[in-house]
């Protein structure tokens, strides 16, 4: 048990106010960069590279197919445009959600579509982990905000009352 322990009777202090959400593959060593943050950015923006590579080369195997089907031009060019839409689609709605709080309903009805566009996912994922973790700003901002009104919140009543001086009139 130890020292810090010991003085809460064995149960472990934790700091008071509002705590940090915890970022997907980060947990809460964005708030300091702690706790191997650079190498976990590192380990994101490698993986998500990787994975977008590992899925275009899938999709070239699938395209492959549509040629041994022989579908014709048409169809092979309306898979190409659709999964380069998705993509891009999907791309713009996963950098958007870095900055704001994307709406549940909108993030149901577009599944389809981000699962289709995953590639543009995960290179969103690739680019944002160049600067920062993905998500870090939208998160420091909120952390940030409730910090402060928290402190606001603690120093309006801090003091005993009783002891308050009266001012005479």
């Amino acid at each position: 048990m130890s020292a810090e322990e010991n003085r809460t009777n064995g149960v472990p202090a934790t700091p008071a106010g509002p705590r940090p959400e915890p970022l997907r593959f980060f947990g809460t060593a964005w708030v300091d960069h702690s706790r191997g943050y650079a190498a976990r950015r590192l380990g994101v923006a490698v993986g998500s590279l990787a994975a977008a590579a590992a899925a275009c080369f899938v999709l070239r195997f699938a395209y492959q197919g549509l040629q041994i089907a022989a579908v014709g031009g048409f169809v092979s060019l309306l898979v190409v445009v659709m999964f380069a839409v998705c993509s891009a689609l999907a791309f713009g709605h996963t950098w958007s959600s870095f900055s704001t709080r994307p709406d549940p309903d909108r993030q149901s009805s577009l599944r389809g579509l981000m699962a289709i566009g995953f590639v543009g996912s995960l290179l969103a994922y690739f680019f944002r982990s160049l600067t920062e973790a993905p998500g870090e700003k939208l998160h420091r901002a909120e952390y940030e905000q409730a910090r402060e009104e928290y402190d606001r919140r603690v120093t309006r009543r801090s003091g005993n009352p009783a002891r308050k001086r009266r001012r005479d009139a």
